[in-house]
Parts: C-alpha cells; sequence; structure tokens
C-alpha cells in the first residue's frame, strides 16, 4: 500500500555533501513518522534521524550539527542534508515511514515501511 523511494546517494569525499530525497507514495492519509537509518557493513542498522508528524526531530548524536533534515509535506517526501561528512558515515541510508493509508473511506495503519536503500560512500 506504501512505496518509498530513495534517491541521492553516491561517493564524495571526506568533507563534502549530499542529499538524500526519500518519497513516499500510495492512499496516504497521513504521514505519522518518517525517516533515515544506516547499515554499515557488518554492523547493526541504526538510527540516523527521524521526523514526526508535528515536525518534531531526533538525530543520532554523531550526526548532530552536521546532517539536517526536512520534508515537503505535499509531495510526502523528506530530505536529509548531510554535510561535512566523514568516512564513517559511509553506509546504506534507509528512508523508513510509519503511515496512515486509506482504501475507500476506511484508514489503516502501516508501520514500518522501508525504501531499498541508496549507498552513501566517503573517502578519506
Amino acid at each position: 500500500q506504501v512505496q518509498l523511494v530513495e534517491s541521492g546517494g553516491g561517493l564524495v569525499q571526506a568533507g563534502g555533501s549530499l542529499r538524500l530525497a526519500c518519497a513516499a507514495s500510495g492512499h496516504i492519509y497521513s504521514i505519522n513518522a518518517m525517516g533515515w537509518y544506516r547499515q554499515a557493513p557488518g554492523k547493526q542498522r541504526e538510527l540516523v534521524v527521524t521526523i514526526s508528524g508535528s515536525g518534531s526531530t531526533n538525530y543520532l548524536d554523531s550526526v548532530k550539527g552536521r546532517f539536517t533534515i526536512s520534508r515537503n509535506t505535499t509531495k510526502n517526501t523528506v530530505y536529509l542534508q548531510m554535510n561535512s561528512l566523514k568516512p564513517e558515515d559511509t553506509a546504506v541510508y534507509y528512508c523508513h515511514a510509519d503511515v496512515t493509508y486509506y482504501v475507500g473511506s476506511n484508514t489503516y495503519d502501516s508501520l514500518d515501511n522501508w525504501g531499498q536503500g541508496t549507498q552513501v560512500t566517503v573517502s578519506s
């Protein structure tokens, strides 16, 4: 019912910037929370940042001051601006969303929706 499509990953040198985007599509009634996780080789997936429906944010400590999440609610899209990138930011970045979708006049919660992932590689 809900699809998340990411874009914007790539290869960048340390100190550089990248901007990721994630667009949610489907019969979306509301987006309750949306955000980014990442998983580096051999490591567990970790939360990078989330933004709630009200706009409150929660950042991983190591990205505070460098990464910024923003959103376009009319497009059901979130962006992750990543500045001052470090080699340790190298990972596959996944978009995540908890949404409410509709079918006819009924609404349903759809939790734990994931994008396909986009690779971010920061060279030293």
